[in-house]
């Protein structure tokens, strides 16, 4: 391919390198230069323009991209219309993506002008879904590279493709122990369906027994028996050997182990084994999240009809840190203890009160207080250290009702924005060497010293308990303890939202604490649960 700057008179039947915007005149880069682009070019004053010219022998980019694409394009995979030199190709079907990766090195490796980009390998994949892409970088390639890319994708015979769900019906055995809620099981088996569902798959048999090998080679035995193709075991209590009880389940139910653990974390305590000839996985604890873990590189493998084999398993080390683990310890310049760590409290007392009409509800009484006063109060009374008060709407007057009391002032400016403002206020004066904030409300007079100090004990993050909530017969209240692990997503939140949602997408790290009364639940917003809060305490 010829390549350089002519003069327009010189351009014909040349491809245009670069775009030129010159008065009246725009030429795209890429355009086929005729008499007419001539013409315009020399109305414009354009003395040079750089071109490329193809050679006997060379080939465009576009018929390259496309005939390339097409060699490549394996089972369930289709390629679109070549266009300015590239040619993507899409997954004609759901399914998992299957590459050759040394061929794909292969064909790279022939030219520089001819590139081959795909998806990353074993991915699971929509219909629809773009999952590589041939690039010729300049506008034409000799047709030897063309010729070659094209020889190599024949000889890898299936260099990409996708292969589609064979396994549709799951079966699903969990373990029991005292202590674990009948809502994990629940949760687990709802997520479990969610991550099948886009392979069309479904749990078609369920079993709940206890953590124990018989019951469970039984269970596992039930669940093939009644038209599962693939089993999976939650346990109650994560896989710790071969010799455990899920490996001697399968074992004891004519089954055989092929493999335990996997260099993928979250996952690590993967097990695969086979019983009646088909797969039975030993759930990772991560597998009750919805997030992406090592448990989701096998199972979609497996759903495609792929084998998964100990050396697949063991090459997964590369990429295998998915995400930092929030339940993982983290290490730390100098040890600290289990208990009596330091947690400090932040009350949120910086709102407009818009429901409250014209009374700043934080300055309403009970009992001759204002409530952000009895929130501080009991705050300075529990174990948390320091007490931060939020201020916003009003703040000479709020600050003035707390007056003789040890807190810290902090004032949002942007109060008026929504709570999400206070809340990164808050945090952001937290000190650095404290592991955890609790975060209060100043509307929420029945919060005492005693619920506070009670959520603070089960505050445990060597035990994965980095979040703690009160509940209420399920039902969940304020306040709530944020591990230090958090505060960058509690700095990012915005508007007027709180941080309720974060506990969903970390539920892994969350811990319910159960408490008796409605203090957790109830915050005074209007004048009729003002009355209605007096009424009660009055009463007690």
């Amino acid at each position: 391919m010829k390549f350089g700057p002519v003069a327009p008179r010189d351009a014909l039947g040349a491809t245009a390198v670069h775009s030129i915007r010159q008065g009246e005149l725009v030429l795209k880069k890429g355009t086929l230069i005729k008499e007419a682009e001539i013409a315009a070019l020399n109305a414009a004053g354009v003395k040079e323009i750089v071109v490329a010219r193809l050679e006997p022998g060379d080939v465009s980019e576009d018929r390259a991209a496309a005939e390339i694409a097409a060699a490549v394009a394996g089972e369930g995979v289709r390629a679109d219309q070549a266009f300015t030199g590239r040619c993507n190709l899409f997954a004609a079907s759901a399914g998992v993506l299957v590459v050759d990766k040394d061929a794909i090195d292969r064909l790279n490796r022939i030219d520089e002008a001819v590139t081959l980009a795909t998806l990353t390998a074993y991915k699971p994949v929509v219909e629809g879904e773009m999952i590589a892409t041939v690039k010729i970088i300049p506008f034409a390639v000799a047709g030897s590279a063309r010729d070659q890319a094209v020889a190599e994708a024949a000889r890898a015979k299936s260099v990409i493709r996708v292969a589609p769900y064979k396994i549709r019906k799951i079966g699903v055995v969990s373990t029991l122990l005292p202590g674990l809620s009948p809502k994990v099981v629940e949760k687990t088996l709802k997520i479990t369906a969610a991550r099948i569902a886009p392979a069309g798959a479904s749990i078609v048999a369920e079993r709940r027994v206890p953590h124990e090998q018989g019951a469970l080679a039984r269970a596992i035995d039930e669940v093939f028996k009644a038209g599962a193709e693939l089993a999976i075991v939650f346990g109650a209590s994560a896989i710790a050997d071969r010799r455990d009880v899920i490996p001697a389940a399968i074992a004891a139910a004519g089954g055989q182990i092929e493999h335990f653990g996997m260099p993928v974390d979250p996952g690590n305590l993967m097990l695969i084994g086979r019983l009646h000839g088909a797969a039975v996985i030993g759930a990772p604890g991560c597998a009750r999240s919805p997030k992406e873990n090592g448990f989701d590189w096998v199972l979609m493998r497996l759903l495609a009809g792929l084998p998964v084999s100990r050396a697949d398993i063991t090459g997964m080390g590369v990429g295998g840190l998915l995400m930092e683990i929030v339940t993982r310890p983290q290490p730390r310049e100098e040890p600290q203890p289990e208990k009596g760590r330091r947690v400090a409290a932040v009350v949120l007392a910086a709102g407009r009160s818009t429901r409250m009409g014209a009374v700043n509800k934080m300055l309403a009484e009970i009992g001759g207080k204002p409530l952000v006063r009895i929130a501080a109060e009991q705050a300075l009374a529990s174990r948390a250290k320091p007490v931060i008060m939020v201020t916003g709407h009003e703040r000479e007057r709020v600050e003035a009702a707390l007056k003789g009391l040890a807190v810290h002032f902090v004032h949002n400016s942007d109060y008026a924005d929504g709570l999400g403002t206070s809340l990164k206020a808050g945090i952001a004066a937290v000190p650095e060497d404290a592991d955890a904030a609790i975060v209060c409300l100043g509307d929420m007079p029945q919060v005492d010293h005693a619920l506070i100090d009670k959520l603070l004990a089960a505050f445990d993050p060597e035990r994965g308990a980095l979040v703690v909530v009160p509940s209420i017969d399920g039902r969940r209240g304020n306040p709530v303890v944020w591990s230090r692990r958090f505060f960058h997503d509690l700095m990012s939140i915005a508007g007027d939202i709180g941080a309720r949602h974060l506990i969903g997408s970390y539920a892994e790290a969350v811990v319910e604490v159960p408490v008796a009364g409605a203090a957790a639940l109830t915050d005074v917003d209007t004048p009729e649960s003002l009355s209605a809060v007096k009424a009660e305490i009055e009463r007690a």
